[in-house]
């Protein structure tokens, strides 16, 4: 018998598997499964960094932030790169949509974002 801990979407079983020497047809039973043991709630997000603005910069596509290239308070023109996303193993530039100043960064390097995500604000 060998004792295994999986984990399936956030859920921890024990699971115990007997090992056979036979065909699959000299398995008499299932492996027994005991009750999920709760796995330790995942950290919440850090709240926004500074005021909102008026004009959401969001993530078209899930991925990683490698760097963020402005700061709040910062005068952006209209396409400036405000940060790089990487996502299915390439760079992507986020742009600045318009001409403003950045209100708020909410993203730093090395998060992990999905679509639609807020990255950043400007007014």
């Amino acid at each position: 018998m060998k004792n295994y801990k999986i984990t399936v979407n956030g859920n921890v079983y024990d699971v115990t598997v007997e090992e056979t020497t036979g065909t699959a047809a000299a398995v008499s039973a299932p492996a027994a499964v005991s009750a999920p043991v709760k796995a330790p709630a995942p950290a919440p997000k850090t709240a926004a960094k500074g005021p909102e603005g008026s004009v959401k910069v969001t993530a078209p596509m899930p991925g990683k932030i490698l760097g963020v290239k402005v700061s709040a308070g910062q005068s952006v023109k209209k396409g400036e790169v405000l940060l790089v996303l990487e996502a299915m193993k390439m760079e992507n530039e986020i742009v600045a949509p318009s001409d403003g100043t950045i209100a708020s960064v909410q993203a730093a390097v090395g998060d992990s974002v999905e679509a639609g995500a807020t990255l950043a604000t400007l007014n």
